[in-house]
């Protein structure tokens, strides 16, 4: 029978001219669910293998660690019981090193008494002598400060007066007095050539003068600043003015360049003061030519403020020059201090040796002590109940012998050691 005559209520469909009838379908279902049903028992079969070696995994581990756990603590129990026996050992062999230790320092510091006191009373002395030292020292000191506050000090800081006759010198002598110390400047003085400046400076180590200048042309300078203050009409008297003030200035420049610098005698540099810082400012703000003219005569022009700057450098030089002389007398001290130092240092280690003396003395004692104990020892060990055969009485027939009387028996001590 074909399939064609299959009827049509038992035919589902057609797959590739295939009649699919109920049947075949109920059948492929079958046979699926019975695959799904045996592939979800092969995975619960797996599971459950899984698991079990996973809990006799956990199982044997956790054997392992209870055994390892075990030995831990039996290994920390024989640790604890050593621990403890080794701290008690220590202990004991703490006390008697620190009895043995106490004795031994009794003894030395008993010994050592008179020593130490002996030779703290020599250091008390160098150390008197040293302190003396110092004071002769500190005095020095002292000396030296007082003398450089008497050359650095200022008794005065002067202020601007009125121009008038010798004002040019009277300020210049006052800030000389007022910068270096009586000695360190002169006045006035003639020079070899005959000629007398204003005020020379002594410079330290024998270095030549240094000269300074104090006739500024007062009078040129006043009529320039007059013609300067009046009317317009009178420029031409302003300008006759200061053509005079720069031919005064220049003769007097070449006066200081030709009489005041002597090879030799004086520095190759001098001062041109100048009594005002107004004048100062002027001069260099409208007469250039002539601020040229004194640099190339080696004449340096210098207002108050700047040749009080040039007495504070000149005060400095004195100043390192003064100290450089009293320098030896500290040296002398230190040198002298150096050598005390040395005597002390002698003797101390002469009292280290000592010290070392003492403890040789100790360990001598200590063995001659133990020697004692030991004999003390061999003595006690001694039976002083029975006789030496020496002292029995030789017997006759059925004679007894005598019993020991007291004090008749003789001890012989042999001694092994030698020494002390």
């Amino acid at each position: 029978m074909d399939a064609t005559d299959l009827p049509l209520e038992t035919r589902l469909f057609d797959l590739n001219g295939l009649p699919v009838t109920i049947g075949l379908a109920a059948s492929a279902l079958l046979a699926v669910l019975l695959l799904a049903l045996l592939l979800a028992a092969i995975s619960l079969w797996r599971a459950a293998r899984t698991r079990a070696e996973e809990h006799a995994e956990a199982r044997r581990r956790a054997e392992q660690a209870e055994a390892r756990l075990a030995e831990i603590v039996r290994s920390q129990a024989e640790m604890q019981g050593r621990m403890g026996a080794m701290a008690e050992l220590f202990g004991a062999r703490q006390a008697e090193l620190n009895q043995s230790i106490s004795q031994r320092i009794d003894g030395m510091t008993q010994r050592l008494g008179t020593s130490i006191t002996e030779q703290t009373k020599s250091t008390h002395d160098n150390l008197a002598r040293l302190q003396e030292r110092l004071a002769v020292i500190d005095t020095a000191q002292n000396n030296i400060q007082t003398l450089a506050r008497d050359v650095v000090g200022l008794q005065a800081i002067l202020s601007n007066k009125q121009t008038r006759g010798a004002f040019g010198q009277s300020r210049m002598e006052v800030i000389v007095k007022d910068g270096l110390p009586f000695g360190a400047y002169a006045f006035q003085p003639t020079l070899s050539n005959g000629n007398r400046p204003d005020c020379t400076i002594t410079m330290p180590n024998g270095a030549p003068d240094l000269v300074i200048d104090a006739k500024f042309p007062l009078e040129a300078w006043n009529a320039m600043r007059e013609a300067s203050a009046g009317d317009t009409a009178e420029a031409s008297a302003a300008q006759q003015a200061a053509q005079r003030f720069r031919r005064d200035m220049d003769v007097h420049i070449r006066d200081i360049s030709e009489k005041y610098l002597v090879n030799g005698e004086t520095q190759q540099t001098a001062f041109l003061f100048v009594p005002s810082e107004s004048i100062f400012a002027e001069i260099h703000e409208n007469f250039e030519a002539i601020v040229e003219r004194a640099h190339r005569a080696r004449v340096v022009i210098v207002s108050p403020s700047l040749l009080m700057l040039s007495i504070q450098v000149i005060q400095a030089v004195l100043k390192d020059a003064r100290m450089r002389e009293q320098a030896h007398l500290i040296q002398g001290e230190v040198i002298r201090l150096m050598q005390d130092l040395g005597r002390l240092d002698e003797r101390v280690q002469k009292l280290n040796t000592h010290f070392g003396q003492a403890q040789k003395d100790v360990e001598l004692i200590l063995t001659s002590t133990d020697k004692l104990a030991k004999r003390g020892a061999r003595i006690e060990e001694m039976d002083f109940s029975r006789p030496l055969a020496s002292d029995m009485p030789e017997a006759s027939g059925s004679e007894k012998p005598e019993p020991p009387r007291s004090g008749s028996l003789k001890l012989r001590i042999v001694d092994d050691d030698d020494g002390v």
